[in-house]
């Protein structure tokens, strides 16, 4: 008996090493903002229940924060009494510290926002009000932190920020919306101005930015509330504005960039546009090469594979249902109701789609633009309130779905 206790522990240790050590996920949709999991050998389809349940753990605060993972840790935020907590786990789901940050947003859909950002050994979130804090990602203590709403005078969109930050190099670039000050890029190491981009007028949107280095020219891409903009990452100087005027402000999707073209997604029918970026030196064009209603996303986020879009539609919010275009001209080739919900948010690993209807509904399902055909489906149990709208994460054999203050984590290895 003694020996078979020893032996499972040391088989659940390997295990869980294995887990870290595969297990890249620094900041918000992954390395590369994509959305796109690295893993390979899962599963492609689940047992009658789902695949299994290793771990949930609770008291991680309420919100719609994503997981970050790196080091063999795994982080997020959410909001406990009047202020906003990054926590920690290990691979077990322990939480081994939490750390406070700034105060909660009072409004409308209370909940966190941003996922962390990690970046060589340090921790970066932005919490709905503006509050930035730097932290040892090991530890937990805290390094720097400053409100960049009060700092630069910038205005608080209606459901508050939801910007997961982005760090490039030395800076961390993000959006203030302020009616002077529009973007800015302050250092990671204590916080201090880089640059200021001025002249936009739009208050912030609810996207986590991307970056582009597109021949020779380095853009940060992102939503204002009525607008799509790129700044020189570099320099600040804007570079190019696309008026997107979308009903309060909602500009929520992160763009997607693939071979010197960028789309864009808005809600209320404003649904799908390409445009091919022209750059001339350290200035850049766009010109737009199709638009559709059709995938007109809300906040699930949409992914681009082997030349084709999924996610989820809004459909003008008179119907709602799963869309796929065809990346180079627009073609829907397919619009399919499915799962519960209003809203639905997905990830892709291994040649399949990870859906999640904000009803608690998960899905499994090859890409395919052929067609919706849903392989293995399941229901996450109903322990927290609200609506799941953290986008699930798929990094080293795991699914990780977070809903409300509590994170599961599901084995999907294909053993």
């Amino acid at each position: 008996m003694k020996f078979n206790f020893i032996f499972c522990i040391m088989i659940l240790c390997v295990t869980q090493s294995a887990f870290s050590n595969e297990c890249y996920y620094p900041q918000f949709h992954g390395e590369y903002r994509n959305n796109i999991s690295q893993d390979n050998g899962l599963l492609k389809q689940w047992s009658d229940d789902g695949p299994r349940l290793l771990w949930k753990t609770s008291g991680i605060g309420h919100g719609f924060s994503s997981v970050s993972i790196i080091d063999g840790m795994i982080y997020t935020a959410g909001d406990i009494d009047d202020h906003t907590y990054i926590t920690a786990f290990d691979m077990f789901g322990k939480i081994l510290w939490q750390t406070k940050s700034g105060k909660v947003f009072s409004g409308s859909y209370p909940g966190s926002r941003g996922t962390p950002t990690i970046y060589d050994g340090k921790l970066y979130h932005l919490n709905c009000n503006g509050h930035i804090i730097c932290l040892e990602a090991k530890t937990g203590k805290e390094i720097w932190s400053l409100n960049i709403m009060e700092k630069f005078k910038g205005r608080l969109p209606e459901w508050g920020l939801a910007e997961s930050l982005l760090i490039d190099g030395d800076n961390i670039i993000c959006s203030i919306g302020g009616e002077e000050i529009s973007i800015v890029a302050i250092s990671r190491h204590n916080g201090e101005t880089v640059w200021t981009c001025k002249g936009i007028g739009d208050k912030p949107g609810y996207v986590s930015p991307i970056l582009i280095d597109y021949k020779g020219l380095r853009q940060f891409v992102t939503m204002m509330s009525a607008s799509a903009i790129s700044v020189n990452a570099d320099t600040g100087e804007l570079l190019w504005r696309y008026d997107h005027p979308i009903p309060y402000g909602s500009n929520i999707s992160t763009p997607i960039y693939h071979d010197g073209h960028i789309v864009i997604f808005g809600t209320f029918a404003f649904g799908t546009t390409k445009f091919k970026l022209n750059v001339d030196g350290d200035k850049c064009t766009i010109e737009k090469i199709w638009h559709t209603e059709e995938l007109d996303n809300e906040h699930g986020g949409v992914v681009l594979v082997d030349g084709y879009l999924y996610g989820h539609a809004d459909g003008n919010h008179k119907w709602r249902h799963w869309a796929c275009l065809e990346y180079e001209t627009g073609k829907t080739m397919y619009a399919v109701a499915g799962l519960s919900g209003a809203t639905g948010t997905l990830t892709y690993a291994d040649g399949m789609l990870y859906l999640l209807g904000e009803n608690g509904d998960v899905a499994l399902m090859p890409a395919d633009p052929k067609g919706f055909d849903i392989v293995s489906q399941f229901k996450l149990p109903k322990e927290d309130k609200g609506p799941l709208w953290a986008h699930p994460v798929v990094c080293g054999g795991r699914l990780y779905i977070r809903h409300g203050q509590t994170l599961y984590a599901y084995d999907v290895r294909n053993k």
